[in-house]
């Protein structure tokens, strides 16, 4: 369960937003400071204590408009620290979004705060704290699995690692490498199962991609795509956000 620490000058905004958090069941607590200065004396103690110590602070919701340092500030300098608590931002302004993803924001939530939009934003922390704290500490590199496939009567093996993104065929799934592309009898299914820790990602009903691969991003009119290699694939709806999380988190390190 989530730590969160709200901060807001403005005392009303502040109090319904500590209100909404804690009516979350994925968070365990939520304490309120009333201003980038009490904040950074928070999160110094929390840091101080470490991530396992009753005094964490795991998401750090903040308003951008303050007196004295803004949220702005505050997350630029969080982000000097070598484990800093995520950041959501709750602001009544569109217009600072570009920064707030340029500083690696989880989400950007507008007031006044619906009680569906600040949910969705505590289940995409939820997610990225629940994904950074299950992973097992690093160990030996995994060997490089192999996918035996039938070209003309000869068996070859394809190295799961030179496979950019798979499509879904049916029962079958075409693996799309940097030579070409092999059909095997593997249900796209069964792939983004045994992949998953390798990496890759399910993007559309009809593709599962290797995240590294994955050199853009792209919005267009509400559609999303991502380009791999010289190939744009559709990213549904469905998959879209999830895709952006996982892409911030590879990006921020």
């Amino acid at each position: 369960m989530l730590r969160v620490l709200a901060v807001d000058d403005e005392a009303p905004a502040l109090g319904e937003l500590l209100y909404l958090l804690r009516a979350d069941p994925r968070v365990r607590s939520a304490e309120g400071a009333g201003d980038a200065t009490a904040a950074l004396r928070r999160i110094g103690r929390a840091l101080e204590a470490g991530p396992d110590a009753d005094e964490a602070v795991d998401v750090v919701f903040l308003d951008i408009h303050m007196p004295g340092l803004t949220g702005l500030d505050v997350a630029r300098l969080l982000a000097g620290f070598a484990r800093p608590p995520l950041v959501v931002f709750v602001t009544a302004h569109e217009g600072f979004a570009l920064q707030a993803f340029d500083l690696k924001a989880v989400d950007y939530v507008l007031k006044p705060v619906r009680r569906e939009r600040l949910a969705e934003a505590v289940r995409r922390v939820h997610d990225l704290v629940h994904a950074t704290t299950a992973a097992p500490a690093p160990t030996a590199p995994a060997a490089a699995e192999q996918v035996p496939v039938e070209l003309g009567g000869v068996t070859r093996f394809v190295s799961v690692d030179d496979i950019a993104y798979v499509e879904a065929h049916g029962d079958y799934a075409r693996l799309h490498t940097d030579h070409g592309s092999h059909l095997v009898r593997i249900p796209l299914s069964t792939l983004e199962e045994r992949w998953a820790a390798r990496g890759f990602v399910r993007i559309h009903r009809s593709h599962l991609v290797a995240l590294a691969r994955i050199d853009e991003l792209r919005l267009d009119g509400g559609a999303t795509s991502v380009r791999v290699g010289a190939t744009d694939l559709a990213v549904s709806r469905r998959h879209a956000r999830h895709l952006r999380d996982l892409l911030m988190r590879r990006a921020g390190g």
